[in-house]
């Protein structure tokens, strides 16, 4: 076992359940760790922070020296998430004038009262059963609910972006070891499918507005702040993928760390208000997204280590929540850690804006649970985990009352 086949290693699917002992070897072996790929791997919190603070260090996968695949026509057209500054700052900027502040400040808290009626919702689904899936059962019909009535998608239609969310993740994992061409071929197609559906669905509203986030984009009156269509559709993929694809792993990984740890959770149902404190701990102690790839657009030193222009540079935020040079004990839960600034929404200009309604979906979720998690056990721990390296989390949690 060598430091040049870490990711190889942190991606293998045999390791998806514990990949802690990789991240604190990755940590180890120092800030920068060049893999047998060409690749680079960064594990440890200042290094990280810096890199996404860079502007010498782009997200575009144009930029790659050896592209994975030779881009086609339909993935050239990339979300503001895979684009550098300026073209990133004016999809955003757009992009946020409907979803949040300062022009609209109440839009996701608004959001409030249709969170939490969803999840009581579900909470009566399964009040009865003995035993329930968290994943299928809650986690994951809560935050798709809630970013599909967020953008305007009939309840009836929900059902169809779970395939096509699933292939579209698939193609943006690293290092999966699957065949790379087969599956950005598949993403390529969900794509076009997904961004049909949505960029349909929003031109039906055009001229006939409806209180919902497609309707606000494709009514923009000013021309110069309007998404163009095939901008739309992409927006709009981003925005249902990002929108319940993290949440869902942060609700599982929750209620997975608190029925390991039963004394914290007697803790949080004796006081709920630390639920906030709570979830950004968790953020940190299980962080839905474990990886980012980033690109230097010219030879970067980073203590001592000159990442190559080109090269694939992978930054591991959740490596980097665990550091013990930044963090104190950063293997222990612990809901009231203070000064948490942890990676769990990345950090830089691509931190995450979908983050306040995140924050508000898992502390309405895991309150709703939580009360009832006193008299529950993990049927399977480990559970059984998701593929995907990049987005970690289980693919169910059964979970006996």
């Amino acid at each position: 076992m060598t430091a040049d086949t870490l990711l190889q290693r942190i991606t293998d699917y045999a390791n998806r359940p514990n990949p802690w002992p990789l991240y604190a070897e990755l940590r180890e072996a120092g800030p920068v760790v060049p893999q047998q790929d060409g690749s680079y791997l960064v594990g440890t919190y200042h290094e990280i922070v810096a890199l996404l603070h860079n502007p010498r260090i782009s997200v575009d996968p144009r930029n790659l020296s050896t592209p994975a695949t030779e881009p086609s026509e339909e993935t050239r057209r990339l979300p503001f998430l895979r684009l550098d500054d300026p073209e990133h700052q004016r999809l955003r900027t757009l992009t946020m004038r409907p979803f949040g502040p300062p022009h609209s400040p109440g839009r996701i808290d608004a959001m409030r009262g249709e969170i939490a009626r969803i999840t009581e919702e579900l909470i009566e689904s399964i009040r009865d059963r003995e035993q329930v899936d968290i994943v299928d059962d809650f986690a994951y019909p809560l935050p798709v609910s809630v970013i599909c009535r967020l953008l305007g998608v009939p309840r009836e239609d929900e059902p169809m972006f779970r395939e096509w969310t699933d292939v579209l993740v698939a193609g943006a994992d690293i290092g999966s070891g699957e065949d790379t061409a087969q599956r950005q071929k598949a993403a390529v197609q969900a794509q076009q499918e997904m961004g049909g559906y949505l960029l349909g669905l929003a031109q039906q509203r055009h001229g006939r507005p409806t209180d919902d986030l497609l309707s606000a984009l494709i009514n923009e009156p000013d021309p110069a702040l309007r998404l163009a269509l095939d901008e739309l559709a992409e927006t709009a993929i981003l925005l249902l993928i990002a929108g319940h694809e993290t949440t869902v792993n942060l609700i599982t990984n929750g209620v997975l760390t608190l029925l390991r740890q039963p004394d914290q959770l007697e803790r949080l149902r004796s006081d709920p208000g630390l639920l906030p404190r709570a979830v950004e701990e968790l953020l940190r102690y299980e962080p839905p997204v474990h990886m980012r790839e980033r690109i230097p657009l010219a030879d970067v030193d980073v203590a001592g280590t000159t990442l190559p222009k080109g090269a694939s540079v992978i930054v591991a935020l959740a490596s980097g929540s665990r550091d013990p040079k930044r963090f104190h004990e950063p293997d222990r839960f612990d809901p009231t850690r203070p000064d948490n600034e942890h990676l769990g929404f990345c950090s830089g200009v691509h931190i995450c804006f979908g983050a306040p309604l995140a924050r508000i979906e898992a502390q309405t979720a895991l309150g709703a649970l939580i009360p009832r998690l006193g008299a529950a056990s993990l049927v399977q721990d480990p559970p059984l985990y998701r593929t995907n390296a990049m987005l970690r989390g289980p693919r169910h949690l059964p979970v006996a009352f």
